[in-house]
């Protein structure tokens, strides 16, 4: 890690809000409507995070058509009936005011698609804390890493160097890894769990931790 960061830029689901009740119900409502087999308690929490066209190719070996159907209806579902059905990680809210208070810029990267995650973030009293917030396109075509380099390009920055890139999956790491940026994972969301820190990826297990890793780079 660099002395200190002009961008840190967060993942949605899992890292700044557990919206996993809200993509449970959605996907129960789409298994019911159209008739699927029924998915176990696991299988619906994969559903979190991963483009959700990606989840219903993966558990039913359907057509790229058939998956894009799906994700359309699940998408359609989830921001009519369960969207707002999330809650906020403890210590949130406090760690974006001391990132703004230092003149860090912040953003959220992430595969919700976009309309769906400036809702809920606005919902969330978030929208003042963050510079941009980037999300999946309607084609559903953006890559993580192309989001995250999105997010940098609105925040004015270009060297990757200069940002610090928190998620709560796999996926976020090699989308961070892919981009060049240093990476945090956080074992409360829905991806990582602590032994994973062996696996070369630095995770903390609150927010108050991360606000005592800037401090400590500040300070150098």
């Amino acid at each position: 890690m660099i002395e200190i960061y002009s961008v840190v830029i967060f993942d949605l689901d899992g890292t700044l809000l557990d919206t996993s009740s809200g993509v449970v119900k959605a996907t129960d409502y789409i298994v019911e409507k159209f008739q699927l087999p029924v998915l176990n308690e696991k299988q619906k929490q994969s559903f979190i995070g991963p483009p959700v066209q990606t989840s219903f190719k993966t558990y039913y070996n359907c057509s790229e058509e058939r998956a894009w159907e799906l994700a359309t209806a699940w998408r359609n579902a989830y921001k009519d009936m369960f969207l707002y059905e999330a809650v906020a990680y403890e210590g949130i809210y406090e760690l974006l005011e001391y990132l703004r208070e230092c003149g860090i810029k912040t953003g959220v990267a992430t595969n919700k698609r976009e309309d769906y995650a400036k809702t809920l973030l606005e919902y969330f009293s978030f929208s003042p804390l963050f510079d941009c917030v980037i999300g999946s396109d309607f084609e559903g075509k953006r890559t993580k890493s192309d989001i995250i380099r999105l997010c940098m390009h609105q925040c004015g920055v270009e060297n990757p160097k200069c940002c610090l890139m928190i998620g709560d999956t796999m996926l976020d790491f090699i989308a961070a890894q892919k981009v060049g940026t240093d990476f945090l994972g956080v074992i409360f969301g829905f991806g990582f769990k602590p032994f994973e820190a062996n696996e070369g990826i630095i995770t903390v297990n609150s927010f108050n931790q991360i606000k005592f890793l800037i401090e400590n780079l500040i300070k150098k």
